[in-house]
């Protein structure tokens, strides 16, 4: 058995999904997993609707905000925000690829500007008590070797980051899509393995590919930590068998569908829409009876109600009794 007081396993962090409703959701799986936001721009929380952006269930925690951004000033009072609102860390976007981060010069970009990221968690680890930590990829375009991760590493270290969470892909600036960087660089595992034995001080978390419970024990057998982020978000059911991870009991779909209800009550009555917060419930019964049905009573109903979701729910339990 794995010694999980040392070890970590997150959701990843993703755009328009992990939102608040999603991580509520995901939490009832599994009281272990820390969660992150989807990543948020500097511009949208000091601009923006900030309170709409940063708001949170209390037991969403342990919880991590990642920011996308490379303005000190700016990054730095976003770290402060995080730390005010309650968050449990601040990390660091230095992986994503699209064109518009690239255009505002941050998200995996600023791999080829190990200085500015350093920079970046000196002042905001000065300005907050929470860790500041970084996700990044294992290189960029044709700056793709082990000796310019190692460096990059090595740079952001000395400013006193601890954790740093590799996605073991190469990023393509130009060519691919977003999408297409998750799929078509190649998987490089050992990279990261070999990255914890050069820095054993530093804790090294493990992103991309990783899609069953045997998955994660056997990266943790190397590093310190595993995310995950779309195996979580389709089969949300994942989570709730990692709990073994941790020889915790794993809960039933019908004991988190009855944690659910009140919450979603709760949430229209304060005027958000029910079939926003639903899309992420998609996933619930993947691989069961029923579980077309489910995606069908669930999708592209404006107007659909607590009630409709409570009896597509209990037909699909009917046809799956002991879950």
């Amino acid at each position: 058995m794995l010694d999980m007081t040392q070890k970590r396993l997150s959701v990843a962090p993703m755009i328009d999904w992990t939102t608040t409703d999603y991580r509520y959701f995901a939490r009832q799986f599994n009281p272990h997993v820390y969660l992150y936001t989807e990543m948020i721009s500097t511009g949208a929380l000091i601009h923006g609707y900030r309170d709409r952006h940063l708001r949170f269930d209390t037991c969403e925690h342990p919880l991590v905000l990642q920011l996308g951004g490379a303005d000190i000033d700016e990054m730095t009072q976003c770290a402060v925000f995080a730390q005010r609102y309650g968050y449990d860390e601040v990390n660091i976007n230095v992986g994503c690829p699209s064109d518009r981060v690239q255009h505002n010069k941050i998200g995996a970009c600023l791999m080829a500007e190990p200085k500015t990221v350093a920079d970046l968690v000196k002042h905001m680890q000065a300005a907050v008590d929470i860790p500041v930590t970084v996700k990044h990829r294992i290189g960029i375009d044709d700056f793709d070797s082990y000796e310019f991760m190692s460096d990059f590493v090595q740079t952001v270290a000395d400013a006193n980051c601890q954790r740093f969470i590799v996605h073991a892909r190469t990023a393509w600036l130009q060519g691919l899509s977003p999408k297409q960087n998750r799929e078509i660089p190649p998987l490089r595992y050992d990279d990261v393995y070999r990255l914890k034995q050069d820095f054993p001080d530093l804790m090294i978390e493990i992103n991309g590919g990783i899609e069953t419970v045997a998955d994660i024990t056997a990266h943790l057998q190397h590093i310190d930590g595993v995310m995950i982020g779309r195996a979580f978000y389709h089969n949300p059911y994942l989570l709730a068998e990692a709990n073994s991870l941790w020889d915790a009991p794993i809960p039933k779909r019908s004991d988190i569908l009855a944690k659910l209800y009140p919450y979603l009550e709760e949430q229209v009555a304060k005027g958000e829409r029910l079939p926003t917060m639903a899309r992420h419930y998609l996933g619930l019964f993947q691989g069961l009876a029923g579980a077309r049905k489910w995606r069908q009573a669930l999708s592209g109903k404006p107007d659909l109600t607590i009630a409709e979701i409570q009896q597509a729910a209990d037909e699909i339990l009917q046809l799956n009794p002991d879950i």
